[in-house]
């Protein structure tokens, strides 16, 4: 059973990743300035002072827009740093921009390095994902993080996972350990889908 999970997850993954790489420049410079104005909306809808964010790659939606953005609005950003034990660090952000090549090649920030639980302050967490579904399932990118973290966490704040719009799914493949999301941010639209997420 679980092997049929692992496997169409895989093969999700592999067609999302592809859909991904065939956007022009263009089409991600747009989305990442239309992503910026609905995660700055959700900051200020939700009175948030800390938040944490992700560093988009070349081909995910585009935060990095919103995260310079909100450092310098005063807001504290948390960006996450990837261990080998599966677990994240965190950096507070600044707005130099700089940006290390961390594990598995993501951007990572070279500040500080603060302990797994630096994030449990946060008022909102933005996290990637590969796809979400209409209930607020989640599908990363396999390797757990994000699932392990909002797991561990005693009192989860709001978690908005950022996708394109074609990237929310009727329903997604699921296992034990997937964790839900309040909501998602795309281009076009936010959504709340799963606001009881415990």
């Amino acid at each position: 059973m679980s092997n049929d999970v692992e496997h169409a997850k895989r093969a999700l993954r592999a067609e999302l990743r592809e859909r991904r790489q065939l956007l022009s420049e263009a089409q991600r410079a747009d989305a990442a300035a239309a992503i910026a104005r609905r995660l700055d909306a959700l900051v200020d809808e939700l009175g948030a002072r800390s938040v944490s964010c992700f560093l988009s790659t070349t081909t995910e939606p585009g935060t990095r827009e919103f995260v310079t953005a909100a450092v310098r609005r005063g807001i504290r950003v948390l960006l996450p740093i990837t261990r080998a034990d599966g677990l994240l660090d965190w950096a507070v952000a600044t707005d130099d921009d700089e940006i290390a090549e961390g594990l598995y090649g993501l951007p990572e920030p070279t500040g500080e390095v603060l302990g797994p639980i630096a994030v449990n302050d946060v008022d909102l967490m933005i996290i990637p994902a590969a796809a979400v579904d209409r209930t607020g399932m989640r599908m990363g990118w396999g390797r757990g993080y994000f699932d392990k973290t909002i797991g561990s966490m005693e009192k989860c704040p709001p978690v908005y996972a950022v996708v394109y719009d074609s990237e929310i799914l009727d329903s997604l493949p699921r296992e034990v350990h997937d964790q839900p999301v309040t909501g998602v941010v795309t281009p076009t639209q936010t959504l709340i889908l799963s606001p009881e997420r415990r």
